[in-house]
C-alpha cells in the first residue's frame, strides 16, 4: 500500500477509535454520496442532480451512521458480544425482523416526501404499492449481509462494512430499475 494512503488509512482509524459516532455517521454521509453520484452517471442522467446527492448524504449522516452505530452496540449487548453460529443466527434475524423494515419504510418516506418533494398522500400509495416488494427483495439479500457482518467483522467496523455494502446495493437497484424501465428491442 502506498505511504499516502497508508497515511490516510491510519488516520481514518485513529478518528475511528476517538470519534466513532463522528467518524460512522461521515463515513455514511460520504459512500451515500458516491453512491447516488454513481448511479445518476450509469441511470444517464446528464447533469448531477446536486440536491438529490447532499439529501441523500444528510440521510446518511444523519440516519445510517447514527442508527447503525447504536444498534450494532445494542446488539452486542443484548448478545454479550457472542459470535457463535447459534447466537449470530438470533442477531440476523433480529436484525432483519426489526431494524430491516424500519430502515426501508423510513426511507422510502425520507426519499419520497423530502428528496423527491412529493405529497405525503402520493407516498403514502406508493408505498402502499411497493414496500412489500421492497422488504421481501431485501429479506433475500442482507441476512446474508448480517451474517458476515456479526460473524466476521469487529463491532467499529460493522456500519462501515454495512455502508460499502449499501453503497453498491444502491447501484444495483438502480440499475435494475433502469433496465426494468428500458423498452425492451425486438
Amino acid at each position: 500500500m502506498g505511504s499516502v494512503a497508508k497515511k490516510g488509512l491510519q488516520k481514518y482509524l485513529l478518528q475511528l477509535q476517538h470519534h466513532p459516532l463522528r467518524t460512522k455517521a461521515i463515513t455514511a454521509a460520504v459512500l451515500s454520496g458516491i453512491s447516488d453520484i454513481v448511479s445518476q452517471k450509469l441511470s444517464g442522467i446528464p447533469k448531477l442532480q446536486l440536491r438529490r446527492i447532499l439529501l441523500k448524504m444528510l440521510f446518511g449522516f444523519a440516519y445510517l451512521g447514527p442508527f447503525g452505530h447504536y444498534i450494532y452496540i445494542l446488539l452486542d449487548k443484548i448478545f454479550k458480544g457472542k459470535r457463535d453460529s447459534k447466537t449470530v443466527a438470533k442477531k440476523v434475524v433480529l436484525e432483519q425482523l426489526t431494524t430491516s423494515p424500519c430502515n426501508n419504510l423510513l426511507f422510502m418516506i425520507y426519499y419520497g416526501v423530502v428528496v423527491e418533494g412529493r405529497p405525503w398522500m402520493h407516498v403514502k400509495t406508493r408505498i402502499k404499492k411497493e414496500y412489500p416488494k421492497v422488504q421481501l427483495t431485501s429479506w433475500t439479500f442482507w441476512p446474508v449481509v448480517g451474517w458476515i457482518n456479526h460473524q466476521y467483522v469487529p463491532l467499529q467496523f460493522r456500519v462501515i462494512f454495512n455502508s460499502l455494502i449499501a453503497f453498491c446495493w444502491g447501484i444495483f437497484l438502480n440499475l435494475r430499475a433502469r433496465s426494468m424501465a428500458l423498452p425492451k428491442s425486438k
